[in-house]
């Protein structure tokens, strides 16, 4: 869809030089799509005592790679 709009050119030029992208209509479509995966995304605070944890459960654990028995 072809679409006409007024963007600030300094902002523009600050997102193709963060982003590396060469092209502005790039860079809008990477925006766009970053902000709807953003957007998307369930608050992670929305979940606060919703999820119930096995006993045993360490997150601690699992990050460094060890084996832990939940059963």
């Amino acid at each position: 869809m072809r679409t006409n709009i007024f963007i600030d050119d300094e902002i523009i030029a600050r997102a193709m030089d963060v982003s590396g992208i060469k092209t502005k209509k790039d860079v809008v479509n990477r925006a766009l799509h970053e902000f709807v995966l953003n957007n998307s995304k369930k608050n992670m605070l929305d979940l606060k005592g919703q999820i119930k944890f096995s006993d045993g459960y360490d997150h601690k654990a699992l990050r460094e790679g060890k084996h832990i028995d939940i059963s």
